[in-house]
């Protein structure tokens, strides 16, 4: 991700033809003005090259719309009128007028960064790396001064000669959902992420004491992350990421958020945004946000659970075999989904799952098919926790949904008992998990070496800090 800091030219205030101000981002000098009338459609001053992000509402995508006209208050709508600038989206205000974006450094050239500083990248001879950054992506942070506020962007990541890293794992979840495309499969997918909330020292440390003492669906008093919670939401909301439902869960200052579904990358980018989001909000309290697996040994670890749903032509009900396939690859696939030591203590506990098993309600079981209908079918896989990289576990997940798919893959019997006879239990160890996946033609297809061997590799950190 890279961040932008947005900051006013004019500080008089004085109006600019077309009753906007114009505002740049100091970073790599791409110009921007900003509409203070909220209702206007999105303008643009003439220039070369100029042209608006916006939100193709129709589809469902951001688009690119080069300002080619002459006539000023037409410039940015298109022939339907249905549009909506991208900063507006964003949280700037509609119009956001935007020119020569297109034409800065950044988004001609790359941003320069040292792949060798990275853990797991492996670039000690080969370091050289640029970032691209996707402009669809683009959110405002609402937590920073509105003057000269912040936006941040996720990035592409190629090496100089314009190559796909191959340690991008964005990359490598964006050629799934084309591949997906291509068939005429589609997703949709939503988290479900739980986190603990401890209390600080006297020198903003973080503690291992929890906010409260409070339990499952608590309510305050009892339960003192109310607020907090709350303001996630609203924060959330506030660069145009939606949240479905917050509570408080069974641990002692644990807390989970909802997502509703969402394209599969989509889904990914707001799920490192939540993080950072609330890292951020936890902070403004005087607490410390702990997304580790496992944080307090004697008490529910953290889950990220993944609801998945899929469409494929001449298949009705697609549950079943995206189910099988997922199902058959599980074990596979666990280092990815489970990558750090504390990862294996909340396996097989409480209610997280340690067999490759499913069921209709029974929610020890490692996926379970929710009581819903219609576009809210879906499957629950419940394995995964938030230390997880979200693109790389999204892309795992739907390329064994996908063999289930194409396979027409038939799932086991449900299985409704706590420790289900004969069926496959899931790596009890990190090197269990690890061995696996090295052995697993399945991972060797779908995951580059250089990633295998970052995830595998024994010398490498095991211990992941929240």
């Amino acid at each position: 991700i890279v961040q932008y800091q947005i900051a006013d030219r004019h500080e008089d205030g004085e109006q600019t033809e077309g009753n906007s101000f114009p505002a740049y981002i100091v970073n790599h000098g791409d110009v921007h003005t900003k509409a203070q009338d909220q209702n206007q459609v999105c303008q643009v001053q003439q220039g070369d090259g100029a042209g608006c992000q916006y939100h193709n509402a129709s589809e469902g995508r951001m688009d690119f719309k080069p300002f080619m006209g002459k006539d000023y208050n037409d410039q940015g709508r298109d022939d339907k009128g249905d549009k909506q600038c991208l900063y507006h989206h964003a949280g700037f205000g509609c119009p956001i007028q935007c020119r020569q974006l297109t034409k800065s450094r950044a988004f001609q050239y790359g941003i320069a960064i040292d792949g060798s500083a990275i853990d797991g990248f492996g670039m000690s001879v080969r370091s050289d790396l640029l970032l691209h950054p996707d402009p669809g992506t683009l959110s405002q942070l609402p937590w920073r001064p509105q003057r000269g506020g912040v936006a941040h962007m996720f990035c592409d990541i190629t090496y100089p000669d314009g190559s796909v890293f191959d340690g991008d794992t964005r990359a490598l979840l964006k050629k799934t959902v084309e591949e997906s495309a291509a068939r005429g499969i589609s997703f949709q997918l939503g988290t479900e992420i739980e986190f603990y909330l401890f209390k600080q020292d006297e020198n903003g440390e973080s503690t291992l004491e929890p906010i409260d003492t409070a339990g499952y669906m608590d309510i305050a008093a009892e339960d003192k992350g109310e607020n907090v919670r709350r303001e996630i939401c609203l924060t959330l909301e506030q660069m145009g990421i939606h949240p479905e439902a917050s509570h408080h869960e069974s641990g002692p200052g644990q807390n989970e958020i909802d997502f509703r579904y969402a394209p599969a990358l989509t889904a990914a980018d707001n799920a490192v945004t939540f993080k950072a989001v609330v890292k951020t909000i936890a902070q403004q309290y005087g607490l410390t946000a702990d997304f580790s697996p496992r944080p307090l040994i004697n008490r529910d670890g953290s889950g990220m659970h993944i609801n998945l749903s899929g469409s494929c032509p001449d298949m009705e009900d697609t549950i079943p075999p995206m189910v099988a396939g997922i199902l058959s690859k599980i074990r596979d696939m666990t280092l990815f989904l489970n990558p750090v030591e504390n990862s294996y203590s909340r396996l097989g506990c409480d209610k997280a799952p340690g067999f490759a098993t499913w069921s209709h309600e029974n929610r020890n079981q490692l996926i379970r098919i929710p009581a819903a209908w219609g576009e809210y079918r879906r499957l629950e896989l419940r394995s995964a926790d938030p230390a997880a990289n979200p693109y790389l576990a999204f892309h795992l997940i739907l390329q064994s949904a996908m063999e289930g798919l194409t396979e027409h893959m038939v799932p086991p019997e449900p299985c409704d008992a706590e420790a289900p006879s004969g069926a496959p239990a899931l790596p009890r160890t990190m090197v269990e998990a690890a061995d696996t996946a090295l052995q697993s033609d399945f991972i060797r297809k779908h995951v580059p070496d250089r990633i295998l061997q970052a995830y595998a590799h024994p010398d490498r950190a095991l211990f992941y800090e929240g």
